[in-house]
C-alpha cells in the first residue's frame, strides 16, 4: 500500500496499541480502540455506499470520540472527509453538505437532534451512520429518505480491508468563507498533508510520548496538524471542551501537553486573563501559533511562561496546507526582526518556494513589498467544482514552470537572508479570532436580508486580524434588531457583526467606491 494518511496512522497502531490516541470526553482512548472503532466506520460506510461517485464522507461531531473515529473510518474507506460543525448554523452547514456531494454522515449523539433540519429538504438520500446509538428506529422514521446505521448494524472492525488510496486524492475538503455568500471548498490531498506532517514530525522532533494540544474546530484546517501529526508518531491527543477552553492554561497543566498549537487570539486571552506568568507551563517544549498576525508582546509573554519551549510563528492559508512558512522566536534576535510590533513569518518549508510579486506578477526586488506566491509539494487541488475560481487563485508566473497560489497577503523581505514579514491582506480577506472570513460574504447575506444595497463590512480593530465585524448599511432609517436575529441563524457566531451602524450616505473615495478608511475613523472616535 503506498504512503497515505491511512498507512501513517495504522502503523503507530502496531508500534503503539496501547498508548492512548486520544484523550476527549475525560476519557482516554488506545490506538488498538480507535483503530477498532474507526475500522468499523470505515467498513460500514464501504459496505453502504459501495459504488460511490464523490468519494467523500461528511463528518457531523463535535469534540467527541466518534467525530476523530468518524474522520479516521472516511479515510479507511478510501474517501477524504467533509467536516461539518455542529455549532454552525444549520442552513450553512446544509450548503456544505450539498455542495460536497456526500452521500455518507457519520454522526455523534450531541449532533443527532440536529439532524432533522439539516437533512428533512436535503435532495439526495444518505446514508446516515450514528456509532453512538444502537436503536435508530425512531430516528429512521424521522428521516424515511434516509439509510440510517445504528451501532447494532455497524460492519465488525475485521470485516476491514486495506483500499488502494491514490496519494493525489482528496484527504479532506474543507469549506472556507467565500466572498460570493457562499462557502468555497478547498481539496487538499494525502500528498499535500503527507508533505507538511514529514516536515513538521521532523522540525519538531515529535516523539510518541508527546501530548499535543487540539484547539481547532474540525472545519478549521489546523485541526488537520493536530491529528495527523500526533498519530504519524503514535502520540496522544488531547481535546479540550468548550469549558476548559474558556481557561486554556489550565488545561495545558492539566492534560499534561508538551506540544501547544492554537492561533495567536487564544494567546492574547490567556494574556488578559493573567495565564501568561513566568514559569507557569514548564512541561511545554513546544508552542506553535498560526492563523492570524502575532503580537510582540505576547510571544514574549509566551516565552516566559513556558520556558522549556521552542515557540514558532507558522503561516500558511488553507491552499497551501495548514502551513508553508515558520519563523522561530530569539528572544534576544527577534525583537529587532519584527515590524509594526508583529513577529516574522519566516521561511517557507522544505520543497516550498516563496514569490513576492506586484500587481503584474512580476517579482519584486528584495526590500520592496508586494503580494505572497507559493508552490510546492503542499499546494492544494483547487476548489472543489469551480474552476474559473480555481484558474483565478492558482496561477502560472512567466519563465516559471510551477503553477503558483496567489495569497493575496502582502509582505516584504527587508534584506537577504533576513526573514519575511507579514504586511496585511490585499484584499477584504481578513481574520476573525483566527477564522478566515470574507468580508464580501458577511456583506452578500446583510445585503441579502435586509434588501438594501449600501452595505460595508469591516473587521475591527487591526484590520486583517480583528476581533469582530462591524457593519455599515446606507438607509434613512432601519430597525437592525430583527436582522441581526437573522444574522445568528445564517452565520457562525465568529461571522455575525457585533453591531450595524445605519448611515444615510455611505461616505465615497475619489474612485467612487465606499470609503474603508472613512468608516473605520467613524468606528475609532465611537
Amino acid at each position: 500500500m503506498p504512503q497515505t494518511l491511512v498507512t501513517a496512522f495504522l502503523r503507530s497502531c502496531e508500534k503503539f496499541s496501547d498508548r492512548g490516541a486520544l484523550s476527549v470526553g475525560g476519557g482516554e482512548t488506545s490506538y488498538e480502540d480507535l483503530a477498532r472503532r474507526a475500522k468499523s466506520v470505515g467498513a460500514t460506510v464501504v459496505k453502504a455506499v459501495p459504488t460511490a461517485d464523490v468519494a467523500l464522507t461528511a463528518v457531523f461531531a463535535y469534540r467527541s470520540q466518534t467525530a476523530y473515529a468518524g474522520i479516521l473510518g472516511a479515510l479507511l474507506a478510501g474517501h477524504g472527509y467533509v467536516p461539518l460543525n455542529p455549532t454552525f448554523p444549520i442552513a450553512r452547514t446544509r450548503v456544505m453538505l450539498e455542495r460536497s456531494m456526500c452521500r455518507s454522515l457519520v454522526v455523534d449523539a450531541q449532533s443527532e437532534p440536529q439532524l432533522d433540519k439539516l437533512l428533512s429538504e436535503f435532495p439526495l438520500p444518505l446514508v446516515v451512520i450514528c456509532p453512538e446509538r444502537n436503536d435508530v428506529t425512531e430516528l429512521a422514521k424521522k428521516l424515511p429518505r434516509h439509510q440510517v446505521i445504528g451501532a447494532a448494524e455497524l460492519a465488525d472492525a475485521a470485516e476491514w480491508k486495506p483500499r488502494k488510496i491514490d496519494v493525489n486524492s482528496i484527504a479532506y475538503l474543507l469549506f472556507t468563507s467565500g466572498s460570493t455568500g457562499q462557502p468555497k471548498g478547498v481539496m487538499v490531498s494525502h500528498a499535500n498533508v503527507l508533505h507538511y506532517v514529514d516536515h513538521v514530525t521532523k522540525r519538531y522532533g515529535i516523539e510518541s510520548s508527546d501530548r499535543l494540544s487540539q484547539t481547532f474546530d474540525l472545519t478549521f484546517d489546523l485541526s488537520a496538524h493536530d491529528l495527523f501529526v500526533t498519530w504519524a508518531r503514535g502520540a496522544c491527543l488531547c481535546v479540550p471542551t468548550q469549558k476548559q477552553m474558556i481557561k486554556p492554561g489550565a488545561f495545558i497543566n492539566e492534560a499534561r501537553l508538551t506540544a501547544w498549537f492554537s492561533v495567536p487570539s487564544t494567546a492574547i486571552f490567556m494574556r488578559r486573563l493573567g495565564e501568561l506568568k513566568a514559569g507557569s507551563y514548564p512541561r511545554l517544549r513546544l508552542s506553535l501559533l498560526c492563523g492570524e498576525a502575532l503580537p510582540v508582546e505576547v510571544v514574549r509573554d509566551w516565552s516566559s511562561a513556558a520556558p522549556n519551549s521552542v515557540i514558532e510563528n507558522i503561516y500558511g492559508p488553507t491552499e497551501l496546507t495548514i502551513g508553508c512558512t515558520s519563523y522561530q522566536w530569539d528572544n534576544r534576535t527577534s525583537p529587532a526582526e519584527c515590524e509594526q510590533g508583529i513577529v516574522p513569518i519566516g521561511e517557507p518549508f522544505e520543497d516550498m518556494e516563496a514569490m513576492i510579486v506586484d500587481e503584474d506578477l512580476r517579482e519584486v526586488p528584495v526590500g520592496c513589498e508586494g503580494e505572497l506566491l507559493m508552490t510546492g509539494p503542499q499546494l492544494s487541488k483547487g476548489y472543489w467544482c469551480d474552476e474559473e475560481k480555481t484558474k483565478r487563485a492558482f496561477v502560472s508566473v512567466r519563465g516559471r514552470d510551477a503553477l503558483y497560489y496567489r495569497t493575496g497577503d502582502r509582505v516584504r523581505r527587508p534584506e537577504p537572508n533576513r526573514p519575511l514579514v507579514y504586511l496585511g491582506r490585499l484584499d477584504n480577506q481578513i481574520k476573525v479570532l483566527g477564522h478566515r472570513v470574507e468580508l464580501g460574504e458577511v456583506e452578500a447575506v446583510v445585503r441579502n436580508l435586509s434588501g438594501v444595497d449600501g452595505i460595508v463590512a469591516l473587521g475591527w480593530p487591526n484590520g486583517s486580524s480583528a476581533d469582530r465585524i462591524e457593519v455599515f448599511l446606507e438607509a434613512d432609517s432601519f430597525d437592525t434588531q430583527p436582522l441581526m436575529n437573522q444574522l445568528r441563524t445564517k452565520l457562525p457566531s465568529y461571522m455575525v457583526p457585533r453591531k450595524i451602524r445605519v448611515l444615510p450616505r455611505l461616505p465615497l473615495n475619489p474612485n467612487g467606491k465606499y470609503d474603508r478608511r472613512a468608516l473605520e475613523k467613524i468606528l475609532a472616535s465611537s
